[in-house]
């Protein structure tokens, strides 16, 4: 998912990094950190919004990455090695996240990396990690040039940084499986978009458009928002007069909860339809009690529906986490597995211990990974994206939003 726009900074490395042996980091006292009075910290970094208007799906990130790292270590899954997590605070900012990606790559007992939840903020840390061989794994960006490079669309495909990869499909998939579930299934042929003008909600309102109109819909008219605003009434008076049957909105919750509310208050009773930015219960309690069949795709299959996920849902409620996992808990929880198995590859490799050159290995080894994970099989293909392609269309339907139906893009 998701977006702010880029902004170029120059960030200090961290001060206080830690430095380690090949076999693993050390404490003030130069015992082990690892807290188990031997062997390896291995830390997973995570970078996600923890404040501010998207912290519900940040906190969701950080909790499960955190979980996978416990449930790796109650196991003993990787002999000799704990897993420690080191969550910093993005505030869906570009500059925020380039500055922690330094921060991560400082630490040189940081193997990988979970996050971000911005895809704009995502485009401000791969040349990052990238230069430091430091897998990132995002459960949540959705933007297609991030993976296949910013010509994507033309045809030209191009992996650009190979130490990105990510467990949630592509607004490629996602905008026109939305389109063709409007037309197709919902009946609705004449569309108003909208978007905020970032990365995420651009990106994927101009994939809904392509489908769209591909399929025969009539596109009633097109405006963009301020997302910081919450004053919407020049678009909501375009909608209005425009005749549209339905709108379609590239963006994320704070937002679209806000323009839902005054689209339904001006008297235009059609629903407001979006992409996995809007998936959250944050957006049923902004937009009110008219968002009644409001619509959202997000990527996957509903956690809750998969026999794989319900060892996780019972260990984070277990773990006693005081904010829910949300909409990319999931995703989270695997990409962090992604990298722990990835670590235990290149340990099992070495005779038990890490090489020197930890972090090359680990990135050659996620690479590789395929494993069933809580949303289903978890691997990634040549350009780093998630192989499972499924998604699923949601509908406000009393406070929160309930399952209509999964499946892929067709065609």
């Amino acid at each position: 998912m998701r977006s702010r726009q880029l902004i170029a900074v120059t960030a200090a490395l961290a001060a206080g990094a830690l430095t380690l042996t090949a076999c693993g980091s050390r404490n003030d006292n130069g015992g082990s950190a690892g807290g188990d009075g031997g062997g390896t910290t291995v830390v997973i970094g995570v970078d996600a919004p923890l404040t501010g208007d998207l912290s519900a799906l940040g906190l969701g990130i950080k909790n499960s990455a955190d979980l996978a790292a416990k449930q790796a270590n109650e196991k003993k899954y990787v002999k000799g090695v704990t897993f420690k997590v080191e969550a910093l605070d993005d505030q869906a900012q570009a500059s925020s996240g380039q500055q922690n990606a330094t921060k991560l790559t400082a630490n040189k007992d940081v193997l990988g990396v979970v996050g971000p939840l911005n895809s704009s903020v995502s485009e401000a840390m791969q040349k990052v990690f990238d230069d430091a061989k430091l897998t990132q794994i995002s459960p949540a960006n959705t933007s297609p040039s991030l993976t296949q490079g910013p010509k994507w669309a033309e045809g030209q495909k191009s992996r650009t940084y190979k130490s990105y990869f990510r467990t949630a499909t592509t607004d490629a998939i996602q905008g026109p499986y939305a389109a063709q579930y409007l037309f197709n299934k919902a009946g609705k042929k004449k569309v108003f978009i909208i978007d905020d003008k970032k990365t995420y909600g651009a990106g994927l309102a101009g994939t809904f458009k392509g489908e769209f109109t591909k399929l025969g819909g009539q596109v009633a008219g097109e405006g963009h928002i301020d997302p910081e605003s919450k004053d919407f009434s020049a678009i909501v008076t375009q909608v209005k007069s425009s005749g549209a049957d339905v709108v379609y909105y590239g963006g994320e919750y704070p937002a679209a909860g806000p323009l839902s509310k005054q689209i339904k208050a001006s008297g235009t009773n059609i629903p407001l339809v979006g992409g996995d930015g809007m998936k959250d219960k944050k957006y049923v309690e902004l937009a009110g009690s008219s968002a009644q069949g409001d619509l959202c795709t997000s990527v996957g299959a509903p956690v809750e529906s998969l026999p794989s996920a319900k060892e996780f849902i019972d260990n984070y409620k277990k773990a006693g986490y005081k904010d829910d996992y949300s909409a990319y808990g999931g995703y989270s929880y695997d990409s962090a597995w992604a990298v722990i198995e990835a670590v235990k590859k290149v340990v099992d490799a070495n005779n038990g211990k890490l090489p020197s050159d930890a972090r090359a290995k680990v990135l050659e080894a996620v690479q590789g990974v395929s494993f069933d994970g809580v949303t289903g099989k978890v691997s990634f293909d040549e350009f780093g994206d998630a192989t499972n392609k499924q998604l699923t269309v949601y509908k406000v339907d009393g406070d929160d939003f309930k399952t209509v139906e999964s499946g892929t893009l067709a065609g």
